[in-house]
C-alpha cells in the first residue's frame, strides 16, 4: 500500500522527463515494477499512480455502470489520456505532451504525494488553486475530520 506525502519542486526537461523524488520512490511497492500510470487529474493537475494502485482504481471503475452517462463520461475522460511510464535509470518518468498541455506543465512541476497517488501541478496553478479555496484549511479540517 502506497503512502505518498510531501511536496517537491522539480524541473521537466524538453522531452517531458521528470524525476520522482527518492522520498516518494521508497513507497512504490515491488508489485508496481517501477511503472506509473499518468492521467488527467482534477483541478488541472495530473495523477501518477504506481501500477499496483492503478490496478485497484481500475477495479473500482469496472464496477461503474456502462448505461449511466456520468459513469461513461468519467471513465472515458480518465482513460483517454492514461499512459504507462516506467522509471528510467535516472528515476524519471516521461509525461506525454498532451498531458503536459492539459496541466499547463512547462519547465517546472510541483509534485505532491497524496497517499495512493502523486499529483503533478504547474506551481502557479497550484498556488492559484490554494488561494481560491472558499474556506480555511482549519474549517475544512473540522468538517472533514468530524467524528
Amino acid at each position: 500500500m502506497s503512502s505518498f506525502k510531501g511536496s517537491y519542486a522539480y524541473s521537466v526537461d524538453r522531452k517531458g522527463r521528470m524525476n520522482i523524488p527518492a522520498r516518494l520512490r521508497k513507497y512504490v511497492s515491488p508489485e508496481a515494477n517501477d511503472t506509473f500510470v499518468i492521467t488527467r487529474g482534477y483541478e488541472q493537475c495530473l495523477f501518477a499512480y504506481p501500477l499496483d494502485e492503478w490496478v485497484k482504481l481500475e477495479e473500482s471503475i469496472r464496477q461503474l455502470s456502462p448505461t449511466n452517462p456520468q459513469h461513461r463520461y468519467f471513465t472515458r475522460t480518465l482513460l483517454e489520456n492514461a499512459v504507462e511510464s516506467q522509471l528510467d535509470r535516472q528515476s524519471r518518468i516521461t509525461i506525454p505532451k498532451e498531458l503536459q498541455r492539459l496541466a499547463a506543465i512547462e519547465k517546472e512541476a510541483l509534485i505532491i504525494g497524496v497517499l495512493e497517488r502523486i499529483e503533478i501541478w504547474n506551481p502557479t496553478t497550484y498556488r492559484e488553486y490554494q488561494k481560491k479555496q472558499p474556506e480555511s484549511y482549519e474549517n475544512i479540517a473540522q468538517t472533514v475530520l468530524q467524528k
